[in-house]
């Protein structure tokens, strides 16, 4: 027996009018999952008083995310990330998810219920599913024993001379100007944190998905990899990544699937109402039985100017899936197109 597991990166359903069209060309295809679970990257929420889309603040409709989320077969989704900020609005957002028995995990009024996790019976398979995020603001928004908020797990960076030869494309330490090399770490506390709840996790739950908002642009740092690596060790299955909006490539670790990056899912406007583009991201989809992971693939998927997400042309995404290729490759993953998926060689 097996159950299909698809994961999406980020959501964000601010100014859509009407919930049938962001996954309705797309809607087939989610369908066919028992498990879809994505980052929301939106609040369900609609203040009060008057707001400037350039202020901080990602709202959407409730109702209208809501019928979006369930015409896409989208089950359970993280809450940890920059944009669900501000006591209210993250409130209101579980409100409304619960009232609509769409699954959450990430946020919450205090910290217990911010790093809860969602467990889920399919077919007799435990799947446990953990948020956390690195991206925050510094104020009001990580959540606390006695306060509301994300569920974080803190980076650190550091701006380190090069004294030595630590990237071939910097050049000797013997000339002015020399730019520094930026270090970045996780701390050790909330990575402790993260990693024994895994392990009491991993005690009911035959498989455990690990979500995580982090990242800058197109590199992937040093705390995601420390991060990824360290809460495999502690049995989580599968580890994925979004934030900077872009593909990132896929690692093997112990076996296991690190997706580092699977940018955007449905994000049409964003910061200061500024529309996002052409993005490219990526729609992992992975089949497991109770004792293992059986298969993983993913498809490459974009939206038009209807906003409505699909899934991509491979003929048509050359240069991405070389791109994916050649850096998967760096990180002990080799990938191979089959028909219209790429697929993760299980080694």
């Amino acid at each position: 027996m097996t159950i299909k597991i698809t994961l999406t990166g980020d959501i964000n359903l601010m100014n859509v009018k009407d919930g049938s069209i962001p996954f309705r060309l797309i809607k087939e295809e989610l369908d066919q999952s028992d498990l879809v679970f994505s980052n929301l990257e939106c609040c369900l929420y609609q203040p009060e008083y008057s707001h400037s889309v350039n202020n901080e603040g990602f709202y959407a409709n409730p109702k209208v995310a809501v019928d979006a989320l369930k015409n896409g077969n989208i089950s359970v989704v993280s809450l940890a990330n920059n944009v669900n900020y501000g006591h209210d609005a993250i409130l209101n957002s579980i409100k409304e998810l619960d009232s609509a028995g769409l699954m959450h995990t990430g946020a919450g009024e205090t910290k217990a219920q911010a790093i809860k996790p969602v467990i889920i019976d399919r077919q007799g398979i435990q799947i446990g599913f953990l948020a956390r995020t690195s991206v925050y603001w510094n104020t009001h928004h990580e959540a606390q024993k006695d306060s509301s908020g994300v569920a974080v797990i803190r980076g650190h960076t550091a701006y380190q001379v090069p004294a030595y030869k630590v990237k071939t494309e910097i050049p000797p330490f013997n000339r002015p100007g020399i730019p520094p090399v930026v270090v970045t770490w996780a701390d050790r506390v909330y990575l402790k944190e993260l990693v024994d709840q895994i392990k009491e996790i991993k005690k009911s739950c035959d498989f455990v998905v690990i979500s995580c908002h982090w990242g800058l642009w197109s590199e992937v740092l040093e705390y995601m990899t420390e991060i990824a690596h360290a809460v495999i060790d502690a049995g989580a299955d599968v580890v994925f990544g979004h934030g900077p909006h872009l593909s990132l490539p896929v690692e093997m670790y112990g076996g296991k699937p690190i997706f580092y990056g699977l940018g955007s899912f449905s994000f049409h406007t964003g910061h200061n109402g500024r529309q996002h583009g052409d993005w490219v991201g990526e729609m992992p989809q992975i089949k497991i039985s109770k004792s293992k992971i059986e298969e993983i693939s993913f498809k490459l998927i974009r939206h038009n100017n209807l906003n409505e997400t699909y899934c991509c042309d491979l003929d048509q995404e050359a240069e991405t899936v070389a791109y994916l290729i050649a850096q998967s490759a760096e990180k002990n993953c080799e990938l191979r197109v089959i028909d219209q998926s790429i697929v993760v060689t299980m080694i």
